[in-house]
């Protein structure tokens, strides 16, 4: 088996695992709603830090003074 291969193979095998997994976690009212309430807590977390890094860095980028 040529690495190519082997990549490709190990790709199929971990797509298979990410749908198996979302399969059961969509089927599953009590894992459904732990999910999304995860979600909600990441991007409540790291959604407004990312965008004011990209405010900052464009701001830096553009040559204004504040």
């Amino acid at each position: 088996m040529t690495h190519d291969q082997a990549r490709t193979a190990a790709n199929a095998i971990l797509v298979a695992a990410g749908v198996a997994a979302a399969y059961v976690v969509l089927r599953n009212p009590r894992l459904r709603r732990l999910a999304f309430r995860g979600a909600s807590v990441w991007l409540g977390a790291s959604l407004p830090v990312y965008l004011l890094e990209a405010t900052s860095r464009a701001w830096v980028e553009s040559g204004r003074a504040a």
